[in-house]
Formats: C-alpha cells, sequence, structure tokens
C-alpha cells in the first residue's frame, strides 16, 4: 500500500465515469505497505480503496478480485470489489492494471489484545473453510523456490552470519515434507495491518493480493508470527497458544500439521525476513513508501531455530 504512480484529480473522475458511484469529493495516498500503489478515494455515494497493482499482470488478477467478492459473499468481512457498469471488477488506470473496493470501517492494530489475536483465529479457520469451495487455483509464487531464487539475488549483499543463517534454514526447509498438509484459499500476508478491528470485533480483512492456495497451516503460521511477536522478536506463548485453541474450535489441524508446525513458522519468517532484505537492498522507487526492518523476522527466525 505504498504510492508509487501518481494520479490526479483528473485522472479519478476520468476513472470514476466508468461507474454508478456519483461524483468525486475527495482523495489521498496510502503509506503503509509496501508492494502496490493505493488512494482513499471518496465519492459523493461512498468511501473506495484505489489500487494500482505495480507488479501483477491482468491475467493474474481475477483470481484476487475473485476471491476478495467470493469471501465477502460467503460472510467472511472481506473489502468487496466495485463492479464497473459492465460489471467488471479489473481496471485500468495510468497504463497499469486497477481496481476499486469498498472501504471497511474499523482500524489496523499495532500491539494486539491476546482477545483479538483469538478472534482472528476463529475468523482464519471461517476463512480456510471457505476457501475450500473456491474453484480458481494460484501456486505460492513466494514459496521456497522463490525463496531460494531471492537468497541468490542477494547472497553477495550480506554479511556472512545473515549468508549463513538464510542458506542453513533453506537447506532445512529443502528437507521438509507438506504433502500430507491440507490445503485451501490462504490470504498468505496477514499481518496486522492487513486486518481491521472495532474493539474486539474483526471489521474486515483487507489485501489479498498475496493469497494462493497452499498449505492453512502456512497461512497460520504467517499469521500468529507477526500478531503474537513481542518487540524482542520472539512470540508470547500465551497469546499463540490462544490463537491456536481459538482456530481450533473451528478447524482442528491434523496430527501432520501438529508435526509440521515449528518448521512451518520458520518457513514463514524466512519468507518475509527475505522480501524486506530484498526491499532494503533492491528497493522500488516511490512517492511515499515503507522499507520495513528484516531484522524483525531475522531475530524471529533465529529464535524459532533455537527451539526443539
Amino acid at each position: 500500500m505504498s504510492v508509487y504512480t501518481q494520479v490526479t484529480r483528473t485522472d479519478l473522475q476520468t476513472f470514476l465515469t466508468r461507474y454508478d458511484l456519483g461524483e468525486l469529493t475527495d482523495f489521498q495516498g496510502i503509506s503503509a505497505g509496501i508492494e502496490n500503489t493505493n488512494y482513499f478515494v471518496d465519492t459523493t455515494r461512498g468511501r473506495f480503496v484505489l489500487t494500482i497493482f505495480e507488479q501483477h499482470t491482468l491475467d493474474e488478477l481475477p483470481y484476487f478480485l475473485n476471491i476478495m467478492a467470493f469471501m465477502a459473499e460467503h460472510a467472511i468481512p472481506t473489502a468487496h470489489p466495485m463492479a464497473d457498469r459492465e460489471g467488471r471488477y479489473l481496471q485500468t488506470l495510468k497504463d497499469k492494471p486497477a481496481a476499486l473496493v469498498e472501504r471497511l470501517q474499523g482500524a489496523d492494530l499495532d500491539n494486539p489484545t491476546p482477545r483479538q489475536c483469538e478472534v482472528m483465529g476463529e475468523w482464519l479457520a471461517k476463512f480456510h473453510l471457505a476457501g475450500q469451495d473456491f474453484d480458481d487455483f494460484r501456486a505460492n509464487d513466494r514459496d521456497l523456490a522463490w525463496a531460494e531464487t531471492t537468497y541468490s539475488r542477494l547472497q553477495t549483499k550480506l554479511p556472512a552470519e545473515e549468508t549463513a543463517l538464510i542458506a542453513d534454514e533453506i537447506a532445512f526447509q529443502q528437507q521438509t515434507d507438506w504433502s500430507l498438509l491440507p490445503v485451501s484459499v490462504i490470504h498468505a500476508d496477514l499481518f496486522c495491518d492487513n486486518a481491521l478491528f472495532d474493539g474486539d470485533e474483526l471489521a474486515g480483512i483487507i489485501d489479498l493480493y498475496y493469497a494462493c492456495n497452499g498449505p492453512m497451516l502456512y497461512d497460520l503460521a504467517v499469521m500468529i508470527n507477526d500478531w503474537c511477536r513481542r518487540p524482542d522478536q520472539t512470540l508470547d506463548s500465551d497469546k499463540v497458544v490462544r490463537t491456536l485453541q481459538a482456530y481450533e474450535t473451528v478447524r482442528p489441524l491434523s496430527e501432520a500439521e501438529h508435526s509440521a508446525w515449528l518448521s512451518v513458522q520458520r518457513m514463514g519468517a524466512l519468507r518475509f525476513y527475505l522480501s524486506r532484505l530484498q526491499d532494503q537492498y533492491q528497493p522500488r522507487e516511490g512517492e511515499m513508501t515503507q522499507i520495513k526492518d528484516p531484522q524483525v523476522f531475522g531475530k524471529l527466525l533465529q529464535s524459532l531455530r533455537a527451539q526443539v
């Protein structure tokens, strides 16, 4: 949710003529996040979020928009894409793919409480169960093969202790078998800033542009690695246990999932460690951008590797 592509009032006024959403009243760039350009867009008929996709192609994007609509229509609180007058979700703006979605109420969380972690765990399990009935398929493009390729590009830029850590973790993950882990649609990026809360109630799950088909346990691990992390980058065991228990009230984990839990957590930490290192050493230009600290997940990975 950064701003790489600048749009003007005139650009947006022209863009909105494709919809039956009233006249533009205000707009503002959103600086949070790192992947796409996002704007808040207000009209005389509502409040929306405009996303201009900086990396995805037109062929990839229907999966994301369709899963957002599918979840919203199956009682999962997600931002429904807005259809134009011809029923299309996907548009172009400034020669790039773009979409307009409803703007949900609520706010993201800086430091979720144990109860908020439980609520998110319950809803993530509901998201996974609903996703098993979604027909489209998209592979995870931030998988182990991506990690290997990203590491090879960054290897010469990193200090020796970081290359040793990453190389050893990749070797460990290459020996890990995930074939018995049950799969569904997964969010794959469910950090605290990708969920909106109103008190202890979930108002919405947002930013599904990494969604794919993959192990549900991995999605749960990615969520817990962020929601249950302490300031020292270790995990709060009470929050972890309560989140897992809440998730399992909706979808109990299999024996294979319980056995794979720690290795899947480690893969979740490795994925975001590498993506943040990539953003640090190979940044993209943007008007308003955030480059997040990769050592948050480097330290978490080390903490997880120290566990038995």
